[in-house]
């Protein structure tokens, strides 16, 4: 069972979630739980269907974010909510709740007179997999994948590396702190 915030926020992925092929370890609560706002600290881990982990803290020091803060994306904050500490849980999100479908138009072929230089780099030349960066009109880095590369044509995918596949996320909750409460850290 997927419990949803009751928010315009939540409603479209919380729709989807309920679809989605979760397991919860651990006891839901009301007056504990996981909400909007909580500073939440967690281990996690975020792999591939076929088992390849991309990303992980498990063996390391837990991460600590606010929930709603941007630094999950909702796909993965969403089967957070209402877990207490000690709660874990093992999601296989599809991609539209994770990194998002293949997007496209997100794939640009460009003359190859444009990046003579970085072709022909002795020290390191792209080549099909190379990741190159440009830069945003807000300044920002936007990078990209060389997927093809011919005499004439070099084409660059922008989407995300993990975009348009199903991805497995497993967390399990370390500490929660409600919103509004202070937290002082001793040392």
């Amino acid at each position: 069972h997927i419990r949803c915030a009751d928010n315009g926020v939540w409603e479209s992925a919380c729709a989807r979630l309920r679809g989605v092929k979760h397991k919860r370890l651990g006891e839901m609560s009301e007056g504990n739980g996981i909400v909007e706002g909580s500073r939440v600290t967690l281990h996690f881990s975020v792999s591939l269907t076929t088992g390849d982990i991309v990303d992980s803290n498990f063996a390391g020091k837990p991460a600590t974010f606010h929930v709603g803060d941007g630094s999950l994306l909702p796909g993965f904050e969403e089967p957070l909510i209402g877990l207490i500490v000690g709660s874990e849980i093992d999601v296989t999100l599809p991609p539209e709740l994770a990194f998002g479908e293949l997007n496209p138009r997100n794939v640009h072929n460009f003359p190859v007179s444009k990046f003579k230089s970085l072709i022909e780099d002795p020290m390191n030349p792209a080549e099909v997999g190379t990741i190159v960066s440009f830069q945003d009109p807000g300044g920002g880095d936007l990078p990209g994948v060389v997927t093809k590369l011919n005499k004439a044509t070099i084409e660059i995918d922008f989407n995300h590396p993990l975009a348009g596949k199903p991805i497995v996320f497993r967390a399990k909750v370390m500490s929660v702190i409600p919103p509004g409460t202070s937290a002082v850290s001793l040392s």
